[in-house]
């Protein structure tokens, strides 16, 4: 008996740290004040804008960021813009729908 090669499906090629443009911060299972954090990093620099990314779970901590750095750091000193969305993730019956968002800070000075 010969067994036949098996058929493996790769996954999906993971999303690389170049992939990701340098004015967009992927919140995720961290504490918040270590996104704060790289936020400031981030405008001391001396950028204007900054993106911030979440998606399911992690959308909470996204907003919690957004208003930590503008209401300790900033003292209302940025603008928000916010994008909602939906995204299909798995296969077949394996198909959901997970939420997204996207808060665009912008510095006013």
């Amino acid at each position: 008996m010969s067994e036949e090669p098996r058929k493996t499906e790769r996954a999906p090629a993971p999303v690389r740290r170049t992939d990701i443009p340098a004015d967009t911060i992927l919140i995720g299972k961290k504490p918040i004040m270590a996104y704060a954090t790289a936020v400031m990093m981030h405008y001391n620099t001396g950028a204007k804008k900054l993106s911030l990314k979440a998606r399911g779970r992690a959308i909470s901590t996204a907003v919690d960021v957004a208003e930590v750095v503008n209401n300790r750091f900033f003292q209302g000193g940025l603008s928000k813009h916010v994008n909602l969305g939906t995204e299909i993730v798995g296969d077949g019956q394996d198909a959901r729908n997970v939420s997204t968002i996207e808060i665009i800070l912008e510095r006013l000075k």
